[in-house]
């Protein structure tokens, strides 16, 4: 961490900050974040951008966040350094500097009111962008390519066989390659604007109301169908238990209170096609993830871990990989009454 300190202070330096005081914030698996106080207190937010995200997806963020705040959605701003440019490069890694949003960040929801906030709040970012037209620098082709995600713990099991977890990880990803087989297929529905990776603690909450504000960590965001984002949201809002346990709940209540708020705002924009793909979508993000970590517990190359309470990253995504499967089995359990609170929710526009 030494390293990465002094890393970030010569970064400041490019934004007159280098005497900032500095902070971790936050618990993301891929980019590197500190909160920033200059001499008055005032606060920004910094990070080292994961190298899987080009420099110029600051330009996508810079063009996102001005259709969101010109829509009345809130959004944290690039600042640009000295130079005028909206990252920096230094060691060979792109960092970028934004504004500091007050709110409180969560690893789960505790109540279905919230669960009903955050689901408006996706719906008014959705809205917000719907109109946006712009060629992103990383359009993230293929993210949620379940085939492919199947294809890699595939060829994980089959290099890895000498890994020291490999006894523990093969019988999980045994598992999760049977389950995929019996998914269901998913309509094709329009490519839409989305955040990319909606998880509960890419979401602030107002400290007084309890109100979800905002959407953070936008390196994601671009066109891909929108029940896949809707998936990738509620496996995660509605998993009360988190991602780093070996077991998982949904939870048919957090399901059902974001889908009504998301529904209150999105009210005759979705269409029939795509409110028919939700569950099948969620089900399917859900495997799809459970996939990606049990590959990674053997790869040890993709997802952040944490060293505290993990000896290495293959046992925490091990442990990550359990619990998503067992949020599916979960799932799989629940599915009938999670598709009849969609038809109530959405009435006849399921078609």
């Amino acid at each position: 961490m030494e390293r990465e300190l002094t890393a970030a202070r010569a970064v400041l330096g490019r934004y007159g900050l280098a005497d900032a005081a500095l902070a971790p914030l936050g618990s993301g698996l891929i980019n590197l974040t500190w909160l920033v106080r200059d001499g008055t207190g005032q606060p920004s937010v910094l990070q080292r951008v994961a190298a899987i995200f080009p420099g110029a997806i600051n330009r996508d963020i810079d063009v996102v966040t001005r259709a969101l705040l010109a829509h009345g959605v809130l959004a944290p701003r690039v600042i640009p350094a000295a130079s005028g440019d909206l990252w920096v490069e230094y060691d060979q890694q792109n960092w970028r500097l934004m504004t500091w949003l007050p709110g409180d960040c969560y690893d789960s929801l505790s109540s279905a009111e919230q669960g009903r906030s955050a689901g408006a709040l996706l719906a008014r970012f959705h809205h917000a962008l719907a109109e946006l037209e712009h060629d992103f620098a990383n359009p993230r082709l293929g993210v949620h390519d379940t085939a492919r995600h199947l294809a890699a713990l595939r060829d994980a099991r089959r290099v890895h066989v000498a890994h020291p977890r490999f006894a523990h990880v093969a019988p999980l990803a045994k598992q999760i390659l049977a389950s995929a087989a019996a998914l269901p297929e998913l309509p094709a529905t329009p490519d839409r604007i989305v955040h990319g990776d909606p998880k509960i603690n890419n979401m602030l909450f107002d400290a007084a109301s309890g109100a979800a504000a905002a959407m953070v960590d936008l390196d994601t965001v671009g066109r891909m169908p929108l029940p896949l984002e809707l998936g990738d949201a509620f496996r995660s809002w509605c998993n009360p238990l988190g991602e780093d346990g070996r077991s998982g709940e949904f939870s048919a209540e957090l399901f059902a209170a974001a889908l009504a708020g998301y529904a209150e705002v999105a009210a005759g924009w979705l269409t029939p096609a795509e409110i028919q793909a939700i569950v099948p979508a969620t089900e399917t993000i859900i495997l799809e993830l459970a996939a990606r970590f049990c590959a990674d517990a053997l790869n040890e190359a993709y997802f952040g871990w944490d060293a505290v309470q993990f000896p290495t990253r293959g046992q925490h995504n091990e442990v990550r990989a359990a619990g998503q499967f067992s949020l599916f089995q979960s799932f799989v359990g629940q599915r009938k009454n999670l598709e009849k609170y969609v038809v109530g929710i959405f009435g006849s526009a399921v078609g």
